[in-house]
């Protein structure tokens, strides 16, 4: 019974958190964390663990598609060069520090460097939640570095086990044929699998099966690129990426409105259950060391949370100006940030649970036999700066307006542009396209007159124009009739004059009718 009791207590706890997220104004991850330690003192859920398998072959690839999906290609073409110097160089650098300061603290070189490698890469999925409120150019490049740099870490962790458990040596061209790997191979079992979803989803014309096809997706591409000893997580990605650009032109309408619904939901529940059991782990954590390696294990999390932390700030305020001496061209000077927009992004470099099932992946034992050194130090170090770091959510909110971050009305005024665009070309195509179709003139002028008030309500630029307030009154009457509607067909379903099957038929042409005008509001 403890899977049931377990479905149950994390859907109520993500339901809590975010709950009490939005009324106490606080990031419900750091909720649904604090929520998760104080789960694991029922006794009943001490025995609940998080399998690392869960999240790297579960929980992630689901997670970074769905980030991926929804990340913008051209901002991160954009900024490219910032994106793969902070997914690769800054994660190099941040393992380097702190494993010297975890030597320096006791820990030996081997488990200083997996502890390094599972803390050096930032968190997709936490990043994804807590920078909302950022721009659009510096949400896209957040998101998009933590993307990248689980592959570079990966790579860095898996030798750091490897040569403490006595299973290889470290060798420098290992290490780069091992990032070539990664990356190269990555990337191109991600393009191979978009490829072949994108082709497959256009042979289906049931909504069901083309989305069935597009769930597999994601795990098709991790598995693809594991089977190769790639980046499973680079591969995803990329695939993500790609299916983004061509998703629009496969598929029907149903297909993608479905897909998307599914897509949100699912990708907060797993998010938010994550960071529920991300703080179960906190009793495992514990249970393993005395009270001299609990000692031990806090001054190591607060040395290793302000070294990352000031590592990265160190990053942000000395490479761009590096970069700047190299590159001098003006299409670079007008992307240059101010020293506020760096200061935000320092405090937005949240660790999550990917950080945490590295730690619990690392294995019990050295190929000898002997216990791996500092196992539980090195979980309860890691769950230790997951919780600092998202703590930094808590002042993120007061960062960001200090910071007077200009207002980004980029997607707005695209968006308004797109609809434009989009009208007058349906409009100068009307009569070509009824001619065509043999449409009686009277219905292709009166198409023309909706058409031509959309677009004079989307070219006005003054909140009283007498359009706009003729507009939200027929809205409100469409609105109105359609709730009248609704009422009518609920009505005859209770009479059993209609079938519950036609009801749900008829409520869901209903309810899109209802979504696009609440969207047109």
């Amino acid at each position: 019974m403890l899977g049931l009791e377990l479905v149950v207590v994390l859907g109520a706890a993500v339901l809590a958190g975010n709950v009490a997220g939005r009324r106490l104004h606080v990031a419900p991850p750091v909720l649904l964390l604090a929520g998760g330690v104080l789960l694991g003192f029922v006794p009943a859920l001490r025995r609940v663990h998080l399998p690392p398998e869960a999240v790297l072959l579960l929980f992630l690839p689901a997670l970074l598609f769905w980030e991926s999906l929804t990340t913008s290609l051209r901002e991160i073409r954009s900024n490219l060069r910032s994106i793969v110097l902070l997914g690769t160089l800054l994660v190099f650098m941040t393992a380097a520090i702190v494993a010297s300061t975890a030597h320096a603290l006791g820990l030996p070189w081997g488990p200083a460097w997996v502890l390094g490698a599972a803390l050096a890469p930032t968190d997709a999925t936490a990043v994804g939640v807590l920078a909302r409120s950022l721009p659009r150019r510096d949400v896209t490049v957040l998101r998009t570095e933590s993307l990248i740099n689980d592959g570079t870490a990966l790579v860095i962790y898996g030798i750091a086990v490897g040569v403490t458990a006595g299973d290889e040596h470290f060798e420098a061209p290992r290490v780069g044929a091992l990032l070539l790997l990664a990356y190269g191979g990555g990337t191109a079992a991600g393009l191979a699998t978009a490829w072949l979803g994108v082709r497959i989803r256009r042979r289906l014309d049931e909504p069901l099966l083309a989305n069935v096809t597009m769930l597999l997706t994601p795990f098709a591409a991790f598995l693809l690129a594991e089977s190769i000893h790639a980046s499973g997580v680079l591969s995803v990605v990329v695939c993500g990426l790609t299916v983004s650009q061509s998703g629009p032109r496969a598929g029907r309408a149903a297909t993608r409105r479905q897909a998307e619904d599914f897509w949100s939901l699912a990708a907060f529940l797993v998010n938010g259950a994550l960071f529920v059991l991300v703080g179960l782990e906190a009793q495992t954590a514990v249970r393993g060391l005395t009270s001299a390696d609990v000692t031990d294990a806090l001054l190591l999390v607060a040395a290793v949370s302000g070294v990352l932390i000031g590592s990265r700030f160190a990053w942000l305020f000395t490479a761009p100006y590096l970069v700047r001496l190299l590159d001098r061209r003006p299409q670079q000077r007008s992307r240059r940030v101010g020293y506020r927009v760096r200061i935000v992004s320092g405090f937005s470099g949240f660790r999550g649970a990917v950080s945490l099932a590295a730690a619990l992946a690392v294995p019990h034992t050295v190929a000898s036999g002997r216990p791996f050194p500092d196992r539980d130090i090195l979980v309860f170090v890691t769950f230790g700066v997951i919780v600092v770091a998202l703590s930094q959510a808590l002042v993120l909110p007061a960062v960001v307006r200090w910071a007077r971050l200009p207002h980004d009305t980029g997607a707005r005024d695209e968006h308004r542009f797109a609809q434009v665009a989009a009208i007058e070309e349906a409009l100068d195509a009307l009569p070509g396209l009824a001619a065509d179709l043999g449409a009686d003139p009277d219905l292709a002028d009166r198409l023309r007159r909706e058409y031509e008030d959309r677009l004079d309500l989307l070219r006005a630029g003054d909140p009283d124009d007498p359009a706009l307030h003729r507009e939200e009154r027929a809205t409100a009457l469409r609105l109105a009739l359609i709730a009248r509607k609704r009422a009518t067909v609920v009505k005859l379903r209770d009479e059993r004059r209609i079938d519950d099957l036609v009801l749900r038929e008829v409520q869901a042409a209903l309810d899109i009718e209802e979504i696009r005008l609440e969207r047109r509001r």
